[in-house]
This record gives C-alpha cells, structure tokens and sequence, in this order.
C-alpha cells in the first residue's frame, strides 16, 4: 500500500508541476490526487483483514476513517478559511485603493533599489504578520508598482523567499515556529536570537545575486479609472482597519488560543461592517462604493480548491503513517559524529526543511515532535535541534512554488507557473537556505561550543 500511495502522490505531483505542458489546471490534479488517496487508502485497508481486526472490525475502521476525515478536513479548513479572509481584506484595501497611500511613497523605479525595498519590507512585516498574509498583501502592492507580468514574477518570487524566512525568526510568523512555540520547545527572546541573523542570510543572499543581474527601471501600470470616487479619508480609513485587522490575528491567538483563523474572520466581518456602512451612505448614483459582498463574488475559488486537494492528499500520507515513518528514517542520522561531536541533528533539520517543500511542513514538524519529547529523553527546551528545525522548515518550503502557504497563494494570485518558478527562483532560494543554515551552525560552534550536545541521549 504505501508504495502504491507514494506512486500515486509523485504522479499527482507531476501533474500539477507540468500543469502548462499537459494543459489540465494545477486544481483539478490537486483535488483528483487528494481524493485517489484517501479512496485507494481505504480500499486497501477495508480488505486486509489485520488492520479490521485492530480496530475491532469493518464498523470501528469505518469509525476510524470518518473521524480521521473529519479531523484532517478541519485542519485543512482553518487554512482555507484564512486565506479566504485574508484575500477579502486585501482586496477590500485594494478595491477603496489604500494602497496607493503606501505606492505613492515609494518613488524609485529602480530595479535593484525597488528589489531591496520590497524583500527587506517584506521580512520584517511577515515577522509581525505571518508568512502567508504578508505574501497576499506585497502580490497587492506589486500589482500597483509593476506592469510588465515577468518582472513582477521575479519580484513575486523573492516575496515568497522574503516572507517565508521573515516568518521562520518570528513566533508567530510561521505555522511551524508557532508550533514549537506553543509546544514550549522554544521560547520567545531565545528563537529571536538564535534565528534572526540566519533568516536574514537566507534572504540577502539572493538578493544580492538577484541584483547584479537586474538592470535598469521598472515600468509602473497606468492608473485605471473605474469610475469609482474614493476619497482620500476613505483610503486611509480603509487601509488602517485592514492593516490593523490582520495585526490583530497574531494577537487574537495569543490572548484566547483559538485558531487564527477566527481572528481572521473577526477583522474580515468589522471590515464588511465598516465598507456596508460606507457604501450605503457615500456611494454616488451610477458609482457604487465596494463591500466585501461584492469583493467576495470576484475569490479566486480554484486557488482555494488547490490548497483542500494537496493538504488533504499530504493529510493521507500523514494518517498511513508514511510521513511518520520517513521521520523515523532520519532519526537514524542523529547520531552522526564529526570530530567527535554529534551533528546529526543538524543534518536532520537540514533534510526536512528540503522534504517541506515537497510535501506540507506542519505534519512532518508534528511527526518530529512526537518522536522527540522536550526533555533529557528528547531534547531541552531552546536546543539548537529545535531552533535550526524551525529555520529550516520555514524556509526550505521557499525551494518549490507549492512548498509554502506563502508561495501557494503568490501562484494562486499572480498565476506563476511551477516550470518558471524552478528555473528563476530555486537555485536562488536553495543558495540562501544553505547560506543561512552555516551561518546558523557557526554561530552554535562559536557562542555555544559543545556544551548543549551532552544533552542528546
């Protein structure tokens, strides 16, 4: 069976990879190769009398497959729910034109200037924000500053790398730090020390490379006019409660422990509110204002699709116990020595950051956290073991367009396609990782020499 799985997955894989070449949309392979899992999965299964009689027969698997189902489809909705409310806020900003309040600062058209800018804002606001939103929010912003299609692929691209290492240093910028946050693995100040200068590696790396090939000015889109009169309070007013309504997500978690998502929701429906209000009362005959009802009949739905068919195809993988087994694989490289010092671990983190951006980062990260309990059985609380992981499973995800929520929704908006993606933006993305992944083991070599490896068992 878990050949047969595996097999179909990589089939799957192609598929949404050569997405152009063959002509079928990267949703239908999505979705197709979510559902063959799972049905295959338990084809299999319903048919091996060993696995029945462990679950006390054909009604406790079925029991079983429902609640797995049930169970993974609501994981899977907390995601797609985000960025539904994440796209609506953004596109409200971008629809009562509040961006043009940010846009209208920044005056260069400088390739390589416009280039730092972008990255650098983009780091530090997915640290505030998270890796994903931010992405929605600079694809916007882009849209604003560049007209020609492949530049601003290239600028997307480096949103994508920019936004996943900004998320990696920042508890709550990624999925995966936030996990070993909330799991007391690491703790806040530490993760920040240990983990900023490595993430801004791993970006500025490219960047350089990216900007010594980049020459001369950008071309900025002509202002359309839609005949919609927004005042300039409007914009600003627009822009602050959205920017401020996505601020308030990381705060919401934190403060209730509820899922990001309802915060997302929160900040979406005071939004709704606020543009209903505005547009009842300051719409002009023949000029409707925008309300997030009229934002939502435009929701890019296939990218939505998209994200349900691969996480629940991985979300297969997960309950077959293949991606828990491939962790298990590699905790036979922990005890690799080098000079007589176990780095093993290293070579772990370094391995799941490249595997996260093949399949989803967030059930391979469990797995390692299931097999390695916080404490001397397992690894101490702020160990590099579980400082290095989330670095590398915050921005291995960048190597691969659909390695990342961040990166998912980029291709999603701005339609990159998986082919363009390999040949302009891996090589750089995998320079930065392992550039910042040495940066990451000197600075442990150098403040911490040995001292921390006693610990492993």
């Amino acid at each position: 069976m878990v050949v047969t799985l595996v097999t179909i997955f990589i089939l799957g894989y192609a598929c949404i990879a050569l997405e152009h070449p063959i002509r079928i949309n990267k949703t239908a392979s999505a979705l197709l190769l979510g559902c063959m899992l799972w049905a295959i999965f338990n084809m299999f299964n319903m048919n091996n009398p060993a696995v029945l009689s462990e679950y006390g027969g054909i009604e406790g698997y079925r029991s079983f497959v429902s609640a797995s189902l049930i169970e993974n489809l609501g994981e899977t909705a907390e995601i797609v729910f985000f960025l539904l409310g994440a796209m609506t806020i953004v596109t409200l900003i971008e629809d009562y034109k509040g961006f043009t309040v940010i846009t209208d600062h920044i005056k260069t058209t400088d390739k390589k200037k416009l280039l730092w800018i972008i990255s650098i804002l983009t780091f530090f606001l997915s640290a505030l924000l998270d890796n994903m939103t931010t992405a929605i929010v600079m694809v916007a912003l882009l849209r604003k500053l560049i007209a020609d299609k492949k530049e601003r692929w290239l600028f997307a691209g480096m949103v994508i790398l920019a936004a996943n290492a900004g998320g990696a240093w920042s508890p709550i910028g990624d999925v995966t730090t936030i996990m070993l946050w909330i799991k007391e693995q690491v703790t806040t100040v530490n993760i920040i020390v240990k983990t900023l200068i490595p993430s801004l590696v791993c970006l500025v790396v490219p960047v350089l490379i990216l900007s010594r090939m980049m020459k001369g000015e950008i071309e900025r889109p002509e202002a359309q006019d839609d005949g919609i009169d927004v005042a300039p309070w409007m914009r600003k007013l627009v822009l602050i409660m959205g920017v401020c309504g996505l601020i308030f997500v990381p705060v919401f978690k934190t403060i209730t422990h509820l899922p990001p998502y309802l915060g997302m929701l929160i900040s979406l429906s005071v939004l709704w509110v606020t543009t209903e209000i505005l547009s009842r009362r300051h719409s002009k005959e023949g000029h409707q204002l925008p309300t997030a009802m009229s934002t939502l009949e435009h929701v890019d739905v296939p990218t939505i699709l998209f994200f349900l068919g691969i996480l629940m195809a991985v979300s297969c993988l997960k309950v077959a116990g293949i991606l828990g087994g491939l962790a298990e694989g590699l905790d036979s490289m922990r005890g690799l020595t080098i000079g007589g010092e176990t780095v093993g671990f290293f070579l772990i983190d370094l391995i799941i950051g490249v595997l996260s951006s093949i399949v989803d980062n967030v059930p391979l990260v469990a797995a390692v956290q299931g097999m390695y309990p916080l404490g001397p059985e397992g690894f101490i609380q702020n160990h590099p073991f579980w400082e290095f992981l989330a670095y590398c499973a915050g921005t291995g995800g960048s190597l691969l367009i659909i390695g990342s929520a961040a990166g998912v929704a980029v291709m999603g908006m701005e339609k990159i396609d998986f082919i363009w993606y390999l040949k302009r933006i891996t090589l750089l993305a995998l320079a930065g990782y392992i550039a910042g992944a040495i940066i990451f083991i000197a600075m442990n070599l150098a403040f911490e020499p040995y001292e921390w490896w006693s610990t492993m068992v």
